[in-house]
C-alpha cells in the first residue's frame, strides 16, 4: 500500500484509493506487457469494484530529453503526444442462481475500442484483443515496515530495525491485472505508465492517479520542513493533476515540497549525497514525472530495475533493465538508498525484504487472497 491513504479524499473514499501500481514485461511471454492496478486498502474477502469509477490505465511513449549543457537538472524524459487507454468498469454485483455469493462484471476498453469482459475473482480472468484482463481480492504485494518510516520523519533519525516488521501483514486488496500483446503500442520502446480512478458518466473527474510508490507520503506529505507552504496539505491538488501534463498552477508549491524534503532524507545520514548549486534538489523533476517508466523490448527482471532507467537518464548513462516495477521487487530499499545516499555507500534497508506471500511469474501474478484479514485500524477511519 506505498499509496495508501495517499490525501484527504483517498482517505474519504477507500473505494477510489489506487494502495499501488505495477508495470513490468510478462515473464510468460516477452511480448506481453503486465500492468497492475491495486486499490482498497484492507479489502475484505466480499469486496467488490465500484460500479461509479473508472478504473484507467494510461501510456505514453517517451524518449530521453536532451539536456545538453544542463544535463542531471531537467526533467529525465520527453512525454510523446500519443496516447494509449485502457478503460475497467465494473457493473453493480448481482445474486445468481447456484453461485454462493454476489456476482460482478467488469469490462476493459482497449485503445481501440474493442471490449474484453471478465468475472471479478476469475483467477483466468477475461481474454480477447490480445488483452487479458483479470479483477478481484488479492493479498497485498507491498512489504515495507511503513511505522518505521514515519518515525524516521518525525524524529529525523533513520529509524529502520533488521528485521522490520509489515504494516499489518496479510492485507488484502482488490486487485486488476491488464495484461496485453505489444501490438497495442506499436512503435513505442521507452513508455511512462500512470493509473488512475476518476468518475464514471458524462463529467470524469479524477480522484487519484498513482506512479511511482510512496511519491505523495513520504515525499510530498510531511510539511515541517517546508518553508514556504508548510500548512498545506498539496496532495489532493497532486492526485488531480494529469500525471504526463502538470498544469501551470501549482508546480511552484510541488517543487518548494520536494525540495525541502529530499534535502531532509539526504541528510539523515549526515552528509549531502545529492549537491544542489541553485537550491533545487536534483530528483525534485525525475519525481515530478510521477509515472513508471518501463523498456518494453527488455526482459521481465525480479529485482533491481525499479528507478534503474530514471537513474541512468539522470547520469548521461544507457539504461540496462526494463525499468518498471515487479511485484516482488523490494522498491522501498532502492528508494531509502537513493533518497539517503545517492546510491554511495551502504544501502538504506528498512529491514523487510519480501511479501509473506510472494507473487508468481503466472497470470494473474498476485498471490491468493487472504481468508482472514487484518481490519483498518480505527484511526484511518
Amino acid at each position: 500500500m506505498s499509496d495508501h491513504i495517499s490525501g484527504p479524499r483517498a482517505l474519504a473514499d477507500p473505494i477510489a484509493d489506487i494502495t499501488d501500481v505495477y508495470a513490468f514485461p510478462s515473464p510468460e511471454a516477452p511480448d506481453r506487457l503486465v500492468l497492475v492496478l491495486n486499490t482498497l486498502p484492507f479489502a475484505q474477502p466480499g469486496a467488490a469494484f465500484s460500479d461509479g469509477l473508472v478504473y484507467r490505465f494510461r501510456l505514453r511513449p517517451l524518449t530521453l530529453a536532451e539536456t545538453g549543457d544542463d544535463a542531471g537538472t531537467g526533467a529525465p524524459f520527453v512525454v510523446g503526444q500519443r496516447e494509449f487507454v485502457f478503460d475497467c468498469v465494473f457493473g453493480p454485483r448481482t445474486e445468481e442462481p447456484g453461485a454462493s455469493s454476489p456476482v460482478q462484471e467488469g469490462t476493459c476498453t482497449t485503445p481501440a475500442g474493442e471490449s474484453v469482459t471478465f468475472m471479478v475473482n476469475d483467477p483466468e480472468g477475461g481474454r480477447g484483443h490480445g488483452v487479458r484482463v483479470f479483477a478481484g481480492v488479492r493479498w497485498d504485494p507491498f512489504f515495507m515496515d511503513a511505522p518505521a518510516a514515519l518515525k524516521t520523519i518525525a524524529t529525523q533519525q533513520l529509524c529502520f530495525t533488521d528485521p522490520g516488521t509489515i504494516f499489518l501483514d496479510g492485507k488484502n486488496v482488490l486487485s486488476l491485472v491488464v495484461e496485453l500483446d505489444l501490438s497495442h503500442l506499436p512503435g513505442v520502446g521507452l513508455v511512462g505508465f500512470v493509473a488512475e480512478t476518476v468518475t464514471r458518466g458524462t463529467f470524469n473527474v479524477r480522484i487519484e492517479r498513482v506512479g511511482r510508490p510512496e511519491a505523495k507520503n513520504l515525499m510530498l506529505a510531511p510539511k515541517q520542513f517546508d518553508q514556504v507552504n508548510r500548512d498545506l496539505e498539496i496532495r489532493d491538488l497532486y492526485n488531480m493533476e494529469d500525471a504526463f501534463s502538470l498544469g501551470e498552477s501549482y508546480p511552484g508549491a510541488y517543487r518548494a515540497r520536494l525540495d525541502a524534503n529530499l534535502a531532509f532524507w539526504d541528510g539523515l545520514d549526515g552528509k549531502i549525497d545529492w549537491p544542489r548549486g541553485d537550491g533545487a534538489h536534483p530528483l525534485t523533476e525525475v519525481v515530478l514525472q510521477d509515472f513508471l517508466v518501463i523498456d518494453v523490448e527488455k526482459p521481465y527482471a525480479e529485482q533491481g530495475s525499479f528507478l534503474e532507467i530514471e537513474l541512468a537518464a539522470l547520469r548521461g548513462q544507457e539504461h540496462q533493465s526494463c525499468g518498471g516495477r515487479a511485484l516482488n521487487d523490494d522498491v522501498m530499499d532502492t528508494i531509502f538508498t537513493q533518497l539517503v545516499t545517492a546510491g554511495v555507500g551502504s544501502p538504506v534497508r528498512d529491514g523487510v525484504d519480501g511479501a509473506t506471500r510472494p507473487a508468481s511469474t503466472s497470470f494473474p501474478y498476485l498471490a491468493d487472497p487472504n481468508p482472514d484479514p487484518p481490519t483498518p485500524p480505527e484511526h484511518h477511519h
